[in-house]
């Protein structure tokens, strides 16, 4: 890597450059540069320094989050209160401030106010006092809510004069949907499909959303409803038009004809000595032409024409501090048009601020010219935008240095950081295009490695050295760089005083830059011999022996940073013989600049080294390693520390294309804490040898540490006493000699690095295919492959290795669609390095018709020039050209054929990958043998070059070139970054996710909101993971009931998700898939639906149809649709789900389910039946017959068999007499489909396990078992006063019935019961319910009897299940009620019966121990009403129950029960005594409580709660019609780990809740009145 030790220091800029240029709201990125802050010692010192220390031309507006602070913020950070605004020409107004401000914010704020705007470089003062801008408002004397802030216009200066034109300008651009995708950035489509804004005065965010009245342009509207046609099942079709928008906005109305620099401007020096600024000449609407002087008081006309100068100001003419004042006077039309533009809605800032890092689209605006002039190039802006030099390096460490005592500080250093690494990251952009297009001059005469200095940056392609792998060495090294430099930035504590330059590296034209800040001054001159102290070189090989206090200091905190960084102390040898002791690579190098402080450089060898590819094993040489594998130890490795037969099975190690094969970090802490587990393992083992822990721990025995010394050194720890590993990232270094003295610890290192190298193969690569099989969220494309990869430590050039494993896979079709996404990425790497060469011999005229004709030769296999020159000669016969060739002469480049592309591309993929797949047939092999599509192929390649492609259909199927040279827009540059953490917000998001994991939905819910606000605090939430907090929250509330806050904040997520990650990104189809269940819960059923039809859209685009996820969406689709429109997204579905997970896993089932629920509401019973059994048989396979899941698929099979046998009754009865006969069909409820949306998608998950199940089912008996024995003892005289004084009340209080409209009453009397319903809800039980000593028959048992029932028992059965119109719709039947749902069954009772539902107090409730989740699951599955006569009470059985079940209203309110009381519920089972019995509910103590063992989660999941539906909704036929969920009388605890919990159990089969065996759901009467759980 290219040090800057020897490079001269400019000199220091005390002005620097407005890094919150490109992160602001409502201003031009262009503009903003030019505005002067104070620097960031002045932030952190607080003092101003010269007058103003920031114009107040650039509106940093700090965002109000429209979450609420949360509990966890401090009280102080709390404090915000009205104020009033008045002065400066505007209307006084309120606005919302907080005491944690200054003074420059509230005044960027209120810039960015619709009152305000574009009135710029104001103050505020309070009493007549100007305030000052870096006070905080909290400390000023006399400030208070309701006070009167007063503006005050302050006098212009050149530069803030034309950040104030910068304004104005931009205020009356009207923004478009195509205005990002014409910058090359990804757009946010989410509102310009689906949404249209209303403004709301009282919105937080200032923005309301709502549905569209009508669909827009951009998506086909079709007249049924229907999905449209290249969106269903089997489609070929992949249609780019409808991915963005590309209609444009009704046209931009007109301000002004024109306003541009006049032919006067500059002002001469005698008029710059009177304070002239600029000359502006303005043509307004009505055809007249103004010149206009800038000068410090403001805008004034002048007497100036065409043809005379003359800058004297014009008779009445007063002069304006706004521009637009003076142009309201001068031009009626644009004080109309300007008004009407002031009331169009606001967008939110979540849409309107430039995000910190600029996201590209792969696909531009259709029409690539440009619809309107630049203004800014004509009143002179863009001049400005590089006239000042930026040091970047003191800006970084400037807010690296902030103080950090206080949140607020920590805050606002978080900010200052982001802002400066977005800012600096730009500047690369920009110079990146700069120097590539000859602009730059090279610094040095060196053509092989130019360097060049532009806007404070040094920019290098770094040295080709041939040790290193020649280019791809020199890339490789650039990229390690950026690595390692994050590696020290993300240092904490005492370690930030180590210091590291700001990095970047862009890859832009085929050729890879490195960019860096200027290193701070040091000592010397280029070119110059002198020490290396001298130079302030006070660490590294050359640095020699030194002695200072200085030198102390920094080996100080670099063995610090090392133990950080698990990497060893060692010691090498100089070239001068001399041992140097390091804590790093050997090629870093530490100093200390003229500023102080301590640079670490060249740290592209910090990780140590993948001993898999090391460059001293040949390729060839394979016969020491086969001896050496040979000599096997008997404790299964050979001795250098590879597996058995490991070179034999893998073919490592070998050799790479470059020498800087660096092991991953994330591979290293899963490699430390394998070897933790295996040290443990050890010790374990071998206390028991030597008879046990607590024989071993006495003082004085000398056998625990020995045993302790021997574990170290079996799992290799460097140290003998303690488990302690690190690495040396110098071994396997070629050229590094390390002295005799530590040949035992190198021999160590090599060992070490050769088993975590072994590691990735034998135990990360299948981890990954393993996660592949179990999970429906795998990665779609190649950028969530990448993620996926690394978070497990595997480099993409263990890619083919990833081939093989899944070639050797038992269930390799089962991971088809990761072969497709690991195939896709080998061949378009390859490509792009191919490219990367093919650009450099390019002329920069002929750039985008060598990049068509590269593209086509990868799409189109037989692609040669000859097609390319046909088609240009055919487009320019039509244009009426003479010439028809764009290109006289061949060139290189040119003659590129497709054979030749596809043949370097095999040869570079097998080099690199060892990719030993033939792709000598082009993309015709990768569509036919892997799946590939071509248009996944083109978006990768694009991603990853930086093309942008014309936004038009592409039909890549065809022979002839699919591309020319007008659809590629344009090349942008692909820059990789430091990623600046968000140090609090972060972690109250890592605690909100472990609360989850605990089950405490309650506490995740307000770290959410804490995470968001500090987010919102920092980066406007636009980061990657802001929106990934924003989804967990909307999640959380959603599972809380809360779908109005579920909906907002998941909007937001969307929008952020697009803007940052990419309007195709893979988490954007995801955020759009859970937006479509949240707003279909608040009835939005076309809104949900035209996200689904979104995130199909671009699963297609992006991957295809072949994806587990596909079925997700195709389920929620074909849940959602109605008609016959769902059919064929089920049927997809299943498909997919058999195909990628087999006919026996819980997602098959559910999805067979689905389909046959789909099929009872067309009336295709038998069909029904046919997937309800294949669902049976896999729950009965998972599951068992006991388990509640697998009662409820029989129990709905049951119904659909009795369905049938009524259908087919009806329709003999009708054919004998010759009448029509309508078959009734089963029609799923909304919140039915909700639900199993809901569990579709994964925001619920269900969790079993059989042992957990046995232990509970255990210690359920053993509870019922103590609490019949306490029941027996209680007094009977006792019992019967009580009910003697409970006959009094019932007459008076039971307001309990079953109502026509099946809603019972509820008990209003207390508000905290609902809240608390979750926690009262009883543990779901295995066993019938029983209800005064009779059971419940199971319904499998009544299957067999109504298939063979007599002619008289089908006469009473069709009576008993007649189901008339009014119990449809929700009525209750007359015949019978619902009794009992304790455990998820039901019985019926005759009419008049009333039963009591019994709750379990907190002290029953399962406790949570070790981290494990516990819930409570009740199915509410309906014992519908007797199928036979042995289910059915006697009349005397019926008045004793009567008695029993009576449940007065106090008792509702937690007093016991007169007639009765409750026995036992803790096993979801209740049994009633007689009258004269009283019972005893027992509490279950905290040390009786089920504790979690063994990572085992028990979910609560609330599966047949009810009751009283107030819409009418309850009745309905195999609960279809029943009682769902309210989401809204979830409690908190309930949910618990519903969100990360591995494996899905639903409830019944289908999510729902009551069951109706005969058919014929009956209504639910809930015993205290209110929603049971």
């Amino acid at each position: 890597m290219n040090s800057q030790t020897d490079t001269p220091s400019p000199t220091n800029n005390l002005q620097p450059p407005d890094y919150k240029s490109s992160f602001h709201c409502g201003e031009n990125k262009e503009t903003e540069k030019d505005s002067p802050l104070e620097t960031l010692a002045d932030m952190k010192d607080k003092v101003k320094k010269g007058g103003a220390a920031r114009s107040q031309g650039t509106s940093d507006v700090p965002v109000i989050c429209s979450i609420k602070v949360p509990v966890g913020i401090k009280q102080e950070e709390d404090t915000s209160f009205p104020v009033k605004i008045q002065g400066a020409g505007v209307e006084p107004f309120e606005m919302q401030v907080h005491g944690f401000w200054l003074v420059q914010d509230a005044v960027m704020a209120l810039m960015a106010k619709e009152e305000v705007c574009p009135r710029s470089n104001l103050s505020l003062a309070l009493s007549g006092m100007t305030l000052d801008p870096l006070a905080e408002l909290q400390t000023l004397k006399g400030l208070k809510p309701g006070s009167s802030l007063r503006l005050v216009e302050e006098p212009y200066s050149p530069r803030s004069a034309r950040v104030h034109l910068g304004r104005v300008l931009e205020l009356l651009r009207a923004t478009g949907p195509q205005d990002a995708l014409k910058d090359g950035c990804s757009p946010s489509v989410l509102d310009t499909l689906t949404y249209t804004h209303t403004a709301e005065s009282g919105s937080s965010n200032g923005k309301s959303l709502k549905r569209s009245s009508s669909n827009t342009k951009t998506e086909p509207a079709n007249q049924d409803g229907g999905p449209p046609e290249h969106l269903l099942p089997g489609s070929p079709e992949r249609p780019l038009m409808a991915l963005l928008p590309h209609s444009s906005q009704p046209e931009v109305p007109s301000y002004l004809r024109d306003m541009s620099l006049s032919c006067w401007n500059p002002p001469p020096g005698h008029r710059k000595l009177q304070g002239d600024f600029l000359y502006i000449t303005v043509v307004t609407l009505e055809g007249r032409r103004y010149d206009i002087t800038s000068c410090p008081k403001g805008f004034y006309l002048n007497r100036s024409t065409e043809e005379v100068f003359d800058p004297r100001p014009a008779q009445s003419s007063s002069v304006c501090h706004c521009l637009t004042d003076l142009l309201y006077l001068i031009s009626p039309s644009f004080k109309q048009a300007l008004t009407t533009l002031k009331t169009r809605p606001q967008q939110p800032p979540v849409e309107v601020l430039p995000t910190p890092y600029r996201t590209r689209s792969w696909l531009g605006p259709s029409c690539a010219s440009r619809t309107h002039r630049n203004a800014f190039s004509r009143l002179g802006l863009d001049e400005q935008a590089t006239s000042q030099v930026s040091d970047w390096n003191e800006e970084l460490q400037a807010a690296r240095d902030l103080p950090q005592g206080s949140l607020e500080e920590r805050l606002q250093r978080d900010k200052a950081l982001l802002q400066v690494n977005s800012a600096f990251v730009w500047s690369v952009t920009q110079g990146a295009e700069t120097v590539m297009d000859g602009f730059v001059e090279p610094i040095n005469g060196n053509p092989e490695d130019p360097a060049f200095l532009w806007s404070g940056l040094f920019m290098s392609q770094g040295a080709a050295s041939a040790a290193l792998g020649g280019e791809r060495g020199r890339r490789a090294a650039q990229r390690l760089e950026l690595t390692g430099v994050q590696l020290y930035s993300n240092l904490e504590g005492g370690l930030q005083g180590l210091h590291t330059l700001p990095t970047a590296t862009v890859d832009y034209r085929g050729v890879r830059l490195s960019a860096q800040g200027l290193a701070p001054g040091l000592e010397g001159q280029e070119g110059q011999e002198s020490a290396p102290a001298a130079r302030g070189l006070l660490y590294g090989v050359n640095a020699g022996p030194q002695e200072s206090a200085q030198r102390r200091q920094l080996l100080a905190l670099l063995a610090q940073s090392a133990k950080a960084l698990s990497l060893q102390r060692h010691a090498v040898v100089a070239p001068n013989g001399h041992q140097v002791p390091l804590f790093t690579s050997v090629d870093a190098q530490g100093l200390v600049g003229a500023d102080g402080r301590f640079y670490l450089l060249d740290l592209f060898r910090t990780l140590p080294a993948d001993a898999n590819y090391c460059t001293d094993v040949p390729r060839d040489d394979e016969q020491l390693l086969q001896e050496a594998e040979a000599e096997q130890s008997s404790s299964g490795t050979i001795e250098e520390g590879w597996p058995v037969n490991y070179h034999t099975d893998t073919g490592l190690p070998k050799s790479f294309p470059h020498g800087l094969c660096r092991l991953r970090p994330e591979l290293l802490q899963d490699f430390i804490q394998h070897k933790h587990s295996q040290f443990t393992e050890r010790v374990k083992e071998r206390m028991e040898e030597i008879g046990g822990f607590e024989e071993c721990a006495t003082a004085g025995d000398s056998r625990a540490p020995n045993t302790v010394r021997a574990a170290c050194k079996d799992v290799g720890s460097v140290s003998d006493i303690i488990f302690e590993m690190r690495f040396n990232p110098n071994i396997f270094t070629p050229g590094i000699s390390f002295p005799s003295a530590e040949s035992s610890s190198v021999e160590l290192q090599e060992r070490l690095l050769r088993e975590a190298a072994a590691f990735v193969i034998t135990h990360q690569i299948p981890s990954f295919v393993e996660y592949c099989l179990q999970s429906n969220e795998v990665p779609v494309d190649g950028a969530s492959l990448k993620q996926v990869l690394h978070q497990r430590g595997i480099n993409l050039r263990y890619l083919g290795h990833v081939v093989k494993a899944i070639s050797q896979s038992e269930h390799k079709e089962r991971l088809r669609h990761i072969m497709r996404m690991v195939t896709g990425e080998i061949v378009v790497r390859s490509a792009r390095r191919i490219f990367n060469s093919f650009l450099q011999g390019v002329e920069v005229s002929s750039l985008s018709t060598a990049a068509s004709h590269f593209l086509c030769c990868l799409l189109v296999h037989h692609f040669s020039p000859t097609m390319q020159g046909e088609e240009t000669k055919k487009k320019s016969r039509r244009r009426g050209r003479a010439q028809g060739s764009v290109t006289t002469e061949s060139t290189p480049w040119s003659m590129l054929t497709g054979v030749e592309l596809w043949t370097m591309i095999e040869q570079e993929a097998a080099e690199t990958y060892d990719f030993t797949d033939s792709l000598t047939s082009g993309p015709t092999h990768l569509v036919e043998q892997y799946g590939v599509q071509k248009m996944s192929l083109l978006r990768e390649f694009c991603l990853k070059t930086g093309i942008q492609l014309r936004l038009r259909d592409y039909f890549l199927d065809q022979s002839k070139a699919p591309i020319g040279p007008d659809d590629i827009i344009n090349i942008f540059p692909v820059v990789k970054h430091l990623d600046m953490p968000i140090v609090d917000a972060s972690k109250a998001f890592g605690a909100a996710q472990k609360s989850i994991q605990k089950g405490l939905l309650d506490q995740a819910h307000e770290r959410l909101k804490e995470s968001a606000y500090l987010f919102g605090r920092v980066c406007d939430d636009l980061h990657p993971e802001a929106c990934y907090c924003l989804s967990l929250l909307a999640k959380v509330a959603f599972l809380q009931g809360q779908l109005a806050e579920a909906r907002s904040v998941q909007l937001k997520a969307v929008v952020v998700s697009e803007r940052v990650l990419g309007f195709d990104h893979s988490n954007t189809i995801h955020q759009y898939v859970l937006l479509a269940v949240y707003v279909y819960g608040g009835g939005e059923n076309t809104l949900a639906q035209k996200c689904l039809y979104r995130a199909r859209q671009l699963m297609l685009t992006v991957h295809g149809e072949d994806h587990p996820y596909t079925a997700t969406l195709d389920c929620c689709l074909g849940l959602m649709l109605t008609g016959e429109q769902g059919g064929p997204f089920l049927q997809n579905a299943l498909k997919l789900n058999i195909s990628f997970f087999g006919p026996a896993d819980l997602r098959t089932a559910l999805s067979q389910h689905l389909l046959s629920q789909w099929m009872c509401s067309k009336g295709d019973y038998r069909s029904a039946m046919n997937h309800e059994k294949e669902a049976l048989a896999a729950f009965t396979s998972l599951f068992g017959e006991d388990h509640p899941q697998t009662r409820c698929s029989s129990e709905f099979l049951c119904t659909i068999t009795q369905q049938a046998v009524r259908a087919e009754r009806c329709l003999r009865q009708a054919a004998a007499d010759q009448t029509e006969h309508t078959i009734e069909c089963l029609t799923p409820a909304t919140d039915t489909i909700l639900e199993q949306m809901v569990l579709v998608t994964g925001i619920r998950k269900n969790a079993q396990n059989d042992r957990l199940q046995e232990f509970k089912q255990k210690l359920l008996a053993q509870r019922a078992a103590e609490a019949t024995e306490e029941a027996n003892k209680v007094n009977d005289e006792r019992a019967n006063a009580e009910t003697e004084k409970g006959e009094e009340k019932i007459s008076d209080n039971v307001t309990i019935s079953v109502k026509d409209d099946a809603s019972p009453v509820k008990d209003n009397s207390s508000d905290s019961q609902a809240d608390q319903s979750v926690e009262k809800a009883a543990v779901e039980g295995s066993d019938p319910v029983t209800v005064n000593g009779h059971a419940v028959e199971p319904v499998e048992q009544t299957l067999d009897k109504e298939n063979t029932l007599t002619e008289s028992e089908e006469q009473t059965l069709d009576k008993e299940n007649t189901l008339t119109e009014s119990e449809d719709n929700g009525n209750p039947a007359s015949q019978a009620e619902l009794t009992e749902t304790v455990n998820g069954e039901a019985e019926f009772r005759s009419t008049g019966e009333e039963t009591q539902t019994p709750k379990v107090n907190e002290e029953d409730s399962l406790t949570e121990n070790e981290g494990i989740a516990i819930e409570v699951m009740i199915n509410g599955v309906d014992k519908s009403d007797t199928l036979d006569k042995e289910n059915t009470l006697t009349e005397s059985e019926e008045q004793t129950l009567d008695k029993e079940n009576t449940l007065t209203e106090s008792e509702d309110n937690g007093n016991p029960a007169s007639q009765a009381e409750l026995t036992e519920t803790v096993n979801g089972e209740a049994e009633f005594r007689s009258t004269g019995e009283e019972t005893q509910t027992p509490k279950v103590n905290e040390e009786d409580s089920l504790t979690e063992n063994e990572g085992i989660a028990i979910e609560v999941m609330i599966n047949g709660v009810d009751k009283s539906d107030t819409e009418g909704a309850n009745n309905g036929i195999n609960g279809y019609l029943d009682i769902t969920a309210e989401l809204s009388e979830l409690d908190n605890q309930v949910a618990l780990a519903d969100i990360v919990l591995p494996k899905a159990i639903i409830g019944n089969g289908i999510g729902e809740k009551d069951i109706a065996v005969n058919g014929v759901a009956e209504t639910t009467v809930t015993a205290n009145g209110l929603a049971e759980e």
